[in-house]
Order: structure tokens, then C-alpha cells, then sequence
């Protein structure tokens, strides 16, 4: 039983300190605003393109961003073997 006791002191103190160390570091970084990361997706951007990928739906999605061959009738026509 005296096991158990120091084992559940021990667990308390260890989660005592990583909240006081988060609320320690949590302080620290209010003050600067987040950074913005380089090719992080900004928000503007994203609401132009959906609406103009809503303007004019595409039949082939896949093949436009390249991940899926695109349908034959939309190649252009291919030269005549000689």
C-alpha cells in the first residue's frame, strides 16, 4: 500500500510541474504573434480559388492537378504514325 502511495505522489508531482512549466511557457509566447510558415496556405487565397474553382466546375479534376491521366477526347491530336 505504502507502494502505491509514493507512485501516485510521484504521478502528481509530475503532472504539478509540466502544468507549471506550460503555464510558464504559455506566458512567454503570448506576447509574440505567430509566425507565419513559408508555403503555409493564407486564407484569401484559398477563398479566391474556391470561388473561382465554383465559377467553373471542372469535368476532370484529377487530370488537371496531374494525378490522373487526362480523357482522350481532351489531348491533343497525336501525329500519325509513318
Amino acid at each position: 500500500m505504502q507502494r502505491v502511495k509514493v507512485g501516485m505522489i510521484g504521478l502528481a508531482a509530475v503532472i504539478l510541474l509540466i502544468a507549471i512549466a506550460s503555464t510558464i511557457l504559455g506566458s512567454l509566447n503570448r506576447d509574440n504573434p505567430p509566425v507565419e510558415t513559408a508555403g503555409a496556405a493564407q486564407s484569401n487565397m484559398v477563398a479566391d480559388m474556391a470561388v473561382a474553382n465554383a465559377a467553373a466546375p471542372s469535368s476532370e479534376p484529377l487530370a488537371e492537378l496531374g494525378v490522373a491521366p487526362a480523357p482522350v477526347n481532351a489531348q491533343s491530336p497525336a501525329e500519325p504514325a509513318r
